[in-house]
């Protein structure tokens, strides 16, 4: 179960009441107003998990690598 606040409540609903192309543009507008560097849930999953990695020893080194 997802709760959202008042206000997000309040877009979600005016949201759905546009039509497809409509809301295809709000997307739009919103992906330009949110940052392209913000960290997600997932991005900090994999960094805990290559810190377990480089705990234990299993990376590589970039030295060590052929880059050829």
């Amino acid at each position: 179960m997802i709760i959202m606040s008042a206000t997000a409540n309040n877009i979600a609903q005016m949201y759905d009441q546009l039509s497809e192309r409509e809301q295809s543009i709000i997307a739009e507008l919103i992906s330009r107003l949110l940052p392209d560097d913000v960290a997600t849930p997932a991005d900090f999953s994999a960094i805990a998990e290559s810190q377990k990695d480089y705990e234990r020893g299993e990376t590589v080194s970039h030295d060590d690598i052929d880059w050829d």
